[in-house]
């Protein structure tokens, strides 16, 4: 061309902006000033800032602000507008707020750029304020505005403001496209009402891929992880494939049922749909593997992935600390760092789950202390919680206490409730009936804190301390909770209570227990009678012992599971002494492997040893 005005450059500039050449743009601008010597105008820096924005260019961003202030272009909605999201993008949420602030003039967009950029940034409070303005102007809302603030009511959790913003839009002439839609069903999740995130998904006429995985999306957060699968076959009757959200929403929804056999279907589905290589599905089978038992293939699925995040390095790390494969997890922490991630606050509880289980004392306080400062990582409620674990595993009671007493942050009765079953193992009852009532004075109807103070009493003898005990839950309407274990056999899933004669082959499974406890008595198992926590003879207590619910499950699934399969039991409590000890010999005498989910860990016995070599 000949000649080139301001409307040939920005033309062509924005045809790079959108072709996603962001930086070519920038290229152009400087050419257009020095080439032709035209003085650029409002057009031509909204395309740059949001080119400066797409292209990561912060520097060059603020000397063009500087120029559209000094030169008074700073003036025009749109490169106001530009210029906020242009911060927004940079996590700049003090130069985005400033720009709105200061700057004369609001639209609807300025108000959703802005309100956008604190909701994703987590500043809550500050997109409450400008909420209210919005609300004290008369600006016309839209579509991007409702989906924002419904997203701003989940963040916060407040249903009462959920509630007041679907009532407005309902009231006005706004057509309620997916994106509305989806952004209610995720509030109502969000803020769990189930029921109404159901009624606004029932009354669309029309449901797409995205409000499916919504609704499935909301039935899983709120721990309904059988209807969240359920709608997930009714999807694909309605002819709906499924995205890698869709995939990633069931396999942790197959992860909170421990529905191993689903996973492996879904997997198949998802190898055949071509989202196995997407890091976010790839993030969601690593965790459902490691919490349905099978931590070797987690870690295939890891090794596999041709991508991998923060969040794929968390769920490798957290999954073999739940296994108790300590060594494991402090190996792959240890390349985390040198691949040149950064480690975040879910990692270190997963490094101190890990030095938890391998009883790295100086090791765990070095992390909590020293280095996870070092990365800005500042230590929270479960991170105190993990080395709590970590003292009174290891016997320092004093300083498990020393260490709940000086922390910074706001403790919860779990925390308490560590030291408290550590002074039940460590047989330092004095300690813990101490623990215990402090514990009750925060929290009077803490169940776990009366049960292990019955078996404090219990194992000292005080048979007087354990009748108070239950005499005052009684009182207080506390019922404890039952021990239940449960094995799933061909798509079934077998339930068993301690003493259980409910089960169909009950009388089988009984017979089953007596002859492999028969059997491996004399490989040296001893029935711990101590474990028994009634006030009855010896002969009666090891016969309370023969029936717990782990044994009942692992002798039907040796009854019942193909042969070389793993046994996968999962129990609600803690694993008796007793049992642990059974199942080590039980797994030599059958040569099987079997794998114990209890309520801390999982527990992996073979060739008559266990995964957390007897510390636990």
């Amino acid at each position: 061309m000949p000649e080139r005005n301001l409307v040939s450059w920005c033309s062509l500039m924005a045809g790079y902006l959108h072709t996603g050449f962001s930086l070519q743009v920038l290229k152009l601008f400087k050419d257009m000033t020095l080439v032709d010597s035209l003085r650029p105008n409002e057009y031509i820096f909204a395309v740059v800032f949001s080119a400066c924005s797409d292209g990561g260019k912060a520097l060059e961003g603020r000397q063009c602000h500087g120029y559209v202030v000094k030169s008074g272009l700073v003036f025009h909605q749109y490169v106001k507008n530009a210029l906020i999201n242009m911060y927004s993008k940079f996590s700049d949420v003090k130069g985005a707020m400033r720009v709105f602030s200061l700057v004369p003039g609001y639209d609807v967009y300025s108000y959703n750029l802005v309100l956008n950029g604190l909701v994703q940034q987590g500043f809550s409070n500050e997109a409450i304020q400008v909420l209210e303005r919005l609300m004290g102007e008369s600006v016309e809302w839209d579509s991007v505005t409702y989906v924002t603030v419904f997203g701003l009511c989940a963040c916060l959790k407040d249903l009462k403001l959920g509630l007041q913003v679907h009532c407005r839009i309902l009231t006005s002439d706004m057509e309620l496209d997916v994106f509305v839609n989806s952004a209610i069903i995720n509030m109502y999740g969000k803020c769990g009402n189930v029921i109404n995130a159901r009624k606004t998904f029932d009354w669309l006429q029309v449901k797409n891929v995205v409000v499916w995985t919504g609704i499935m999306a909301a039935y899983f957060q709120n721990g309904c992880f059988e209807e969240a699968l359920n709608l997930f076959s009714e999807m694909k009757i309605g002819d709906v494939s499924p995205n890698g959200f869709t995939f990633a929403v069931m396999l942790n929804s197959t992860a909170g049922l421990s529905a191993l056999r689903h996973g492996n279907v879904l997997y198949g589905e998802i190898v055949k749909s071509g989202f196995k290589d997407h890091v976010i599905v790839g993030n969601a089978l690593i965790n459902m593997y490691a919490k349905c038992g099978d931590i070797e293939a987690a870690s295939r699925v890891f090794l596999d992935m041709m991508y991998r995040d923060c969040i794929t390095w968390n769920a490798m790390i957290c999954g073999y600390s739940h296994h108790g494969l300590g060594k494991e997890a402090m190996a792959l922490f240890h390349d985390l760092l040198a691949a040149g991630e950064c480690p975040n606050y879910v990692t270190f509880v997963g490094v101190l789950s890990a030095c938890s289980h391998l009883g790295l004392v100086k090791e765990g306080l070095y992390y909590l202390n020293q280095f996870m400062r070092q990365v800005g990582v500042e230590p929270g409620l479960e991170h105190y919680t993990c080395v709590v674990g970590l003292l009174s595993k290891a016997g320092l009671l004093d300083e498990a206490e020393k260490l709940l007493r000086s922390i910074p942050v706001e403790l919860d009765v779990i925390a308490w409730r560590t030291l408290l079953s550590a002074c039940h193992v460590h047989q330092n009852y004095g300690f813990g009936r101490r623990i215990a009532e402090f514990v009750l004075e925060m929290d009077p109807n803490d169940v776990g804190t009366y049960t292990l103070l019955s078996n404090i009493f219990a194992k000292a003898k005080r048979w007087d301390g354990v009748v108070k005990i239950r005499k005052l839950m009684r009182e207080r309407n506390i019922k404890k909770e039952p021990g239940v274990s449960w094995i799933e056999i061909r798509n079934v899933t077998h339930v068993f209570v301690s003493d259980d004669c409910q089960h169909p082959e009950s009388t089988q499974i009984y017979e089953k227990v007596k002859e492999l406890l028969a059997r491996i008595k004399p490989l040296g198992y001893i029935p711990d009678v101590t474990a028994v926590l009634h006030d009855v003879e010896e002969e009666q207590k090891e016969d309370y012992l023969s029936y717990h619910s782990e044994k009942l499950a692992i002798a039907y699934g040796l009854m019942h599971a193909p042969l070389e399969a793993p046994i996968r039991v999962f129990k609600n409590l803690r694993m008796c002494e007793d049992c642990h000890s059974a199942a080590k010999l039980i797994s030599k005498l059958t040569n099987s492997m079997i794998i114990v989910r209890d309520a801390n860990r999982f527990h992996s016995f073979q060739n008559g040893c266990c995964s957390c070599a007897d510390y636990w």
